[in-house]
């Protein structure tokens, strides 16, 4: 059974959680100010939509289609990105809260993250690289046989990982984050 189509359409204002969004294919759609709060977006598509100052945090986004979306000023506490659909999966997200989110085992290279919080988000088994992590931070996240090859993270904030269980060649990291590196060495590190 096909989706219905929506194209060219914006939504701004609506609260999701009292108003059913239609199960459809959105394409280049934007949505403005929404509340998805814990919705069921499951089997949704989304091909070149825009979410901005959204909140999309504990939502069920299972086999949801993502394509060349992007994520801007959004809420997204638990958002659950190992439940996407890997066909066609693209994201983008700039100042956005992703605490608590899951990216364990999903594939995201060459993804642009610009400002976000991921303090306590699982990487676990995902392939990350060649993403930017710009003035983004790490507090408490959890890398675990995680691809960051050639990531850069010179500009994040409060990453420590365990390089050895992590593949991190042409990875790139500031003076200041390469402590994130040795913690689990327990050495003391003067300026």
């Amino acid at each position: 059974m096909s989706l219905p189509f929506i194209a060219d359409k914006d939504f701004n204002t609506i609260d999701f959680t009292t108003t059913t969004l239609e199960k459809a294919e959105y394409d280049n759609c934007t949505f403005i100010n929404c509340n998805f709060d814990s919705c069921y977006l499951s089997a949704f598509s989304f091909l070149e939509c825009n979410f901005i100052d959204c909140n999309l945090s504990l939502v069920k986004i299972n086999e949801a289609i993502f394509k060349d979306t992007a994520f801007i000023n959004c809420k997204m506490i638990g958002f659950p990105v190992t439940e996407i659909n890997p066909f066609l999966l693209s994201l983008s997200f700039k100042n956005c809260n992703l605490q608590l989110a899951n990216f364990v085992n999903i594939t995201l290279k060459q993804t642009k993250f610009e400002a976000c919080n991921f303090n306590q988000t699982d990487f676990s088994n995902a392939n990350l690289s060649a993403s930017n992590f710009k003035d983004c931070s790490f507090l408490n996240a959890i890398f675990n046989a995680t691809n960051l090859e050639k990531c850069d993270f010179t500009s994040a904030k409060n990453i420590a990982l365990i390089p050895e269980n992590n593949k991190l060649s042409g990875a790139k990291f500031s003076k200041l984050n390469l402590e994130g590196l040795l913690l689990h060495h327990k050495l003391i590190i003067s300026e």
